[in-house]
């Protein structure tokens, strides 16, 4: 079998030599030559085919799925990744009550929560403004960003809780702002543009307990007994610096004793899955075991050993509001923030507001039954009316019936009577005429 050669290549013609033996030479020189250069761009070709294998695209071909290999996959599983996107584009919502008497804290543990500073402009009142003094409402809407997450935060503050002489109705207030957010709601969802309504119901309310009382005191016992079937509260010692271990154990005990004693029921915290790690169940433990919690707020930054630490200075140490031997701080931004935001915000929709939602259900339906027989009742009146009009002329015709037939039977009595006269005076008249 013939190899095929490739055509020599064109090579310059060497200066002509003398005699028939140099031409055959330079010949053989040539043919030589052209040999070698084939060869030499063969190698060159297939270096260049090895190292193109070898070395990665720089812009990879799209990977084609094997409709073979994933013949029983449907694609559902990635659901969680849409909602995901879309809850994080539109972004999320939290309403938090902060109440309590002046001087608990509360100020100094929302910019501690949420490192920042909601209360610039705050100006403490003297005593002569505390004596007739009333609470009020204050909100505070802040707009927060973490990797990529946006919260729209608002703090509901009660400035005048407690403070007046006369606490009796400090309550009301309160309770007239939560049952105003959901009679709200519940308008804007029972209107026709449903697509954007503004959630500003109460998720969750912080209520602050004095850490100089021995338990809860009747305002606190009249407050949280009108507000713990309308929002999800949560007690919170203030300043539990005052307190050593021990105190602060034993104010928990009773403040829960009292809690029972008088049937209220705070925020129950949901019950963990069996798939959940160990990990969370013994955090889970550890936020329910620590309610109420005693907690110390602080926006000053300290140097402790070398490190920076949130904390307050005494003249005998550093309270570190961060360190869970100190303080519950920790432990209640946790539960508020990192684990249980978004279960406070599914037991208002469906526990809370459920409940509200139902009772106004019930109160329209009551309206409309009694709106409904009040209509009926017009309707009856009003027949009986024109009913008795048509039976008084009956009574008045029959009346003149009676009347006329009384009347006749009168004349016709008369008639008898004349008759039965005119046939004595006959008989009588042929008596005599006899004798």
């Amino acid at each position: 079998m013939k190899q095929h050669q490739p055509p020599p290549l064109p090579q310059s013609q060497p200066p002509s030599l003398s005699g028939g033996g140099g031409a055959a030479a330079a010949a053989g020189v040539g043919a030589g030559a052209a040999a070698a250069a084939e060869v030499n761009a063969v190698a060159n070709a297939i270096s260049l085919a090895e190292t193109a294998k070898s070395r990665p695209p720089l812009y990879p071909k799209p990977k084609t799925p094997s409709f073979d290999k994933d013949r029983d996959y449907i694609g559902f599983a990635t659901l969680p990744e849409q909602v995901h996107r879309k809850s994080v584009k539109r972004g999320f919502e939290f309403t938090l009550m902060v109440v309590g008497e002046s001087g608990l804290g509360k100020s100094t543990l929302i910019n501690s929560l949420f490192l920042g500073d909601l209360y610039k402009n705050r100006t403490v009142p003297n005593v002569e403004e505390r004596i007739e003094k009333t609470t009020r409402i204050e909100k505070k809407t802040m707009d927060i960003e973490e990797r990529g997450v946006r919260l729209r935060l608002t703090v509901v503050d009660t400035p005048g809780f407690g403070d007046a002489i006369n606490c009796e109705d400090s309550w009301r207030v309160c309770t007239q702002y939560i049952d105003e957010q959901f009679r709200q709601y519940f308008t804007d969802e029972s209107g026709l543009n449903r697509r954007n309504i503004q959630d500003n119901r109460v998720h969750c309310c912080l209520y602050f307990v004095p850490p100089w009382g021995h338990s809860l005191r009747q305002m606190d016992l009249d407050l949280i007994r009108r507000l713990h079937r309308k929002v999800n509260i949560v007690l919170v010692i203030g300043k539990a610096d005052c307190l050593n271990k021990t105190e602060v154990r034993n104010l928990k005990e009773r403040i829960l004793q009292d809690l029972e004693d008088n049937h209220i029921q705070l925020y129950q915290f949901p019950e963990c899955d069996s798939d959940e790690d160990d990990d969370f169940k013994q955090q889970d433990r550890e936020l329910k075991a620590s309610i109420p919690f005693a907690v110390v707020g602080s926006n000053t930054i300290l140097e402790v050993a070398g490190k920076k630490v949130r904390g307050r200075q005494y003249p005998w140490g550093v309270v570190n509001v961060e360190d869970a031997e100190h303080s519950d701080f920790i432990k209640l931004r946790t539960f508020l923030i990192s684990t249980h935001m978004q279960d406070l915000k599914d037991t208002t929709q469906d526990v809370h507001y459920e409940n509200f939602r139902a009772q106004c259900i019930s109160q329209i339906s009551q309206h409309a039954l009694r709106e409904r027989g009040k209509l009926k009742r017009d309707s009856i009146s009003s027949t009986n009316g024109f009913d008795a009009a048509i039976s008084e002329t009956d009574r008045l015709l029959l009346q003149k019936d009676e009347e006329i037939r009384r009347m006749q039977d009168m004349l016709t009595q008369m008639q008898e009577k004349l008759k039965q006269t005119h046939l004595m005076e006959m008989k009588k008249n042929d008596s005599v005429i006899d004798v």
